[in-house]
């Protein structure tokens, strides 16, 4: 059932590709993102672990993550702070490590009964074989607990059409500061 269905969607595809080439209105660079996505539809999926170190600094002269917005009381902790990151992703738990991409999102305190997050977040890699490619995570991080999960909702380059789940385990915080570093193993599926 598996391979009628994929050959179904090879001829869908095939099908809708030929009606835009012939397109009056059509231009060269959707028939090359079109090129691609059938090219993909060919190749197996897999399966791709990453790791790597999440640095959620909000303190210092030069914080990666700032306070957005501050609907008052509760500290840094209270119920709708939200905050807005350029976090580094390095190889290692040392901030001096190699680093490997940037988590650019937003993420917000979300629950009025416990500590847990909102997040919305990419995770653009800048180095080694995923460099220029990026995945996408949306999810719920109840960040007391040891390990979370979140979902990969995404990704660009070779990680289009990307699904799969993020664990999320804390490896230092500072609940003066709330910087953290937060250790990420990612599995996701891809072409």
């Amino acid at each position: 059932l598996h391979q009628k269905m994929a050959s179904f969607h090879m001829y869908t595809l095939s099908i809708i590709f030929s009606l835009i080439l012939l397109s009056p209105f059509s231009n060269g660079v959707f028939h090359e993102e079109m090129s691609d996505i059938l090219a993909m539809n060919s190749r197996s999926q897999k399966t791709s672990h990453l790791h790597f170190y999440f640095h959620d600094i909000l303190s210092g002269k030069n914080p990666s993550a700032i306070k957005i917005i501050s609907p008052g009381g509760g500290g840094i902790y209270g119920f709708g702070n939200t905050f807005i990151c350029d976090d580094a992703l390095t190889i290692g738990p040392n901030a001096s490590t190699e680093v490997v991409g940037r988590a650019q999102g937003i993420y917000a305190m979300a629950s009025q009964s416990e500590s847990a997050l909102l997040m919305t977040m990419s995770f653009e890699f800048t180095q080694g074989k995923y460099n220029g490619s990026s995945i996408s995570i949306l999810g719920r991080n109840p960040f007391m607990r040891d390990v979370r999960e979140m979902p990969i909702v995404g990704g660009t380059a070779l990680f289009r059409f990307a699904r799969g789940y993020a664990l999320a385990h804390t490896f230092w915080f500072d609940a003066n500061t709330g910087d953290a570093i937060v250790e990420y193993n990612v599995f996701v599926q891809h072409y």
